[in-house]
């Protein structure tokens, strides 16, 4: 919750529902739109954020829109006033026309990127603008994420990285990921990227890790595996592979061992990997199992422009695959 310095009135405000649920629809000032509100961002400590990093090229892009003129029309942002926005009707005969009082910032579902353009257009021009809203009275933090993902993934799209990172608490492979790429004794953590934005140094997305999960754990066996020893063997499995070619693995313009089609090859034969650790009763921990198996292949070139610069998609994965297989 943000707090206001100050309650904030909002007049003429029609009140009504939807599903049941109480909303409120007006308008307000640039100025006071900035002010009344929040975001809560994805990496927010208390696990319940979900909005992605502002997009600067997008809002400049909205801004631009805007100068447009008076045929330059969106559509409202969608706020959570999380019960702080108390209506008051102007008249007991008309009880859906009214006013709100705000006692505290109302949370922003949708609109970041519109509002984050608006901002960028009113001070460029010193101008003000009516922004219109549709304000839920109260959702829960849960409903407000799922609105979120509805939203996102249904209409515009977040990006499935960002979709699979919402979906952590009720889905294995997407907790295992995010996992992956937070916890820093992973490999992943340094190269890979929650919200699916590629940049510098980080070009392994939340999502290909998923894909990636999913060949690893695909056999039944492993499937039913608890989570904690899913993660435990992808960290194990994806760290000796990082030890044993760790120049390969930090430099990915001149070698193909991080690029995904090499991970994907990874993923195919550690599914056979693990398939096997998890049906032998071995004296060998899967551990010191792994290590023996990823030490014999050392012999492969990962060179950019060794035999590896043309394989491409799946297909090329699973060949490459079947290579590493046979060396086990």
């Amino acid at each position: 919750m943000a707090q206001l310095p100050q309650h904030h009135v909002i007049e003429n405000v029609l009140q009504s529902k939807m599903r049941g649920k109480v909303t409120y629809q007006g308008n307000l000032l640039a100025s006071t739109t900035l002010q009344l509100t929040y975001v809560k961002p994805y990496d927010h400590p208390s696990g319940k954020g979900y909005q992605r990093p502002v997009d600067n090229k997008r809002c400049n892009d909205f801004a631009m829109y805007l100068s447009k003129g008076e045929n330059a029309l969106f559509t409202p942002i969608l706020l959570n006033a999380e019960s702080h926005w108390v209506f008051a009707p102007y008249d007991k005969n008309r009880p859906t026309f009214g006013r709100l009082l705000c006692k505290n910032k109302a949370s922003l579902m949708d609109g970041q990127h519109r509002l984050g353009g608006i901002k960028r257009y009113t001070q460029d021009t010193n101008s003000e603008l009516q922004v219109p809203f549709l304000a839920f009275h109260y959702l829960d933090e849960d409903e407000e994420i799922q609105l979120f993902d509805a939203i996102n993934t249904k209409a515009k799209g977040i990006g499935s990285s960002l979709s699979r990172y919402l979906k952590r608490g009720v889905d294995d492979n997407s907790w295992i990921a995010t996992e992956l790429i937070i916890n820093g004794d992973s490999p992943f953590h340094f190269i890979g990227t929650l919200t699916g934005k590629r940049n510098a140094g980080k070009h392994v997305t939340l999502q290909n890790l998923y894909k990636i999960l999913d060949i690893l754990f695909k056999s039944p066996e492993v499937s039913q595996l608890t989570k904690e020893k899913k993660l435990m063997l992808a960290v194990v499995f994806f760290n000796c592979i990082k030890e044993n070619y760790n120049k390969e693995w930090l430099d990915y313009k001149n070698y193909r061992l991080t690029h995904i089609v090499c991970l994907n090859a990874f993923a195919f034969a550690g599914a056979k990997l693990f398939l096997n650790i998890v049906r032998q009763s071995s004296k060998h921990t899967p551990y010191e199992e792994i290590t023996k198996n990823i030490k014999k292949i050392r012999g492969i070139d990962w060179s950019s422009d060794g035999p590896l610069k043309y394989i491409k998609g799946i297909s090329g994965s699973k060949s490459l695959a079947a290579d590493m297989i046979s060396m086990f």
